[in-house]
């Protein structure tokens, strides 16, 4: 059984190759957006979706059937067409060159899994299977989107705001750990005020 490496990549400014240019391939750059990476989709055709992007210069194409030699520099290979025997092309170029790929019909054959992701603003939670059932992974994804909604993201930019606080402020190690420890109970969570509720808290342990 394959052991996967669980990782959180910085793709801002990093090349990306997608191979395809369909329905599955458009799900795959739409994923890549908000990285900020440089997308390079490979596919003699785009869905409208893709054109779009194109044309806003949000990602680039090249109007070609995929090569070998296309696969330069990019950090991350996604294999999306529909054809298998194409995928597989990718899947031995990217090999030869020592590049990460991804093939939509062979996730058990790929370097990485894209996992099933919950984004909370700051608070993101990913759920894989490690290709054995996606359909487990959106199970429990759906379970754990009702367990932790949309009020987890302006409670984790004040636990953002508050740990460089306490660090900046707090020298001593064991108040410092109490204080982070404090700011993440269900009363700052729950709370309407909890900025205040901060507040008065360092002021007590610093008085």
């Amino acid at each position: 059984m394959k052991r996967y490496y669980p990782i959180m990549l910085d793709l801002d400014g990093k090349q990306v190759a997608v191979v395809g240019g369909g329905i599955i391939a458009e799900r795959k750059v739409l994923g890549l957006l908000d990285t900020n990476a440089i997308i390079t989709v490979y596919s003699p055709t785009l869905t409208e979706g893709l054109s779009q992007l194109v044309q806003k210069q949000r990602i680039h194409w090249k109007e070609k059937d995929f090569e070998s030699t296309d696969l330069t520099s990019p950090l991350l290979v996604f294999g999306a067409t529909n054809n298998k025997s194409v995928n597989e092309e990718v899947r031995k170029a990217a090999e030869e060159k020592q590049l990460l790929c991804l093939l939509i019909d062979s996730p058990l054959e790929s370097d990485f899994q894209v996992p099933s992701t919950i984004t909370r603003g700051r608070l993101q939670l990913m759920i894989s299977t490690s290709g054995a059932s996606p359909t487990l992974a959106r199970k429990i994804k759906k379970e754990l989107e009702s367990k932790f909604d949309e009020s987890y993201e302006s409670f984790l930019d004040f636990l953002f705001n508050a740990r460089q606080k306490i660090i900046k402020e707090v020298e001593d190690p064991v108040i410092k750990n109490k204080l982070l420890t404090a700011i993440i109970d269900n009363t700052f969570y729950e709370s309407s005020n909890r900025e205040e509720k901060f507040q008065e808290l360092l002021k007590e342990v610093l008085m």
